[in-house]
């Protein structure tokens, strides 16, 4: 089974990222999380990308703040699927994070999920691995008809407090 990248933009994304990592491990995914800057540290963020297929990586997702160019600078230099995540931060609340992950040029696509939306990133990295991976494309059925299930429970125990 491929492995999922997930890079930070800097260590106190890390509260943004958590939630991806940790739907990722319940799916049974290898991760690695790493610090790369497109900035400060672009040679280590294009080798990253450039030796990820190599590495065992099939998705990569990426998250920073502020000016978040990541993702793009990850996507310029693979042709691993690339997933951002907008953080939000103290500047605009992340709007400047989610446009600056969003508006990719074209032939370097970025898929972009919600500000913090570490969560929806994991999961769509999971759809992603789950095209060649039937056990994989088992659990997220699984996950899925869980999901249905609790807001249907959900539901009914809101009927009986409104009764």
């Amino acid at each position: 089974m491929y492995k999922v990248a997930i890079i930070m933009g800097s260590k106190s994304d890390f509260d943004a990222v958590k939630p991806a990592r940790d739907t990722l491990i319940k799916f049974g995914i290898e991760t690695e999380c790493r610090i790369m800057s497109a900035h400060r540290t672009p040679d280590i963020a294009h080798d990253f990308a450039k030796n990820a297929i190599k590495n065992g990586f099939g998705v990569i997702i990426a998250a920073a703040g502020k000016a978040a160019h990541l993702a793009g600078v990850l996507a310029s230099s693979t042709i691993l699927p690339v997933i951002g995540i907008p953080v939000k931060s103290s500047t605009m609340d992340g709007l400047d994070s989610l446009l600056s992950t969003v508006q990719m040029p074209s032939g370097i696509p970025v898929a972009t999920v919600a500000i913090n939306g570490a969560e929806n990133a994991a999961l769509l990295a999971v759809q992603i691995l789950a095209l060649g991976d039937k056990n994989l494309a088992e659990k997220l059925e699984d996950y899925k008809v869980k999901m249905n299930e609790k807001i249907v429970a959900d539901d009914k125990a809101f009927q009986n407090e409104l009764e």
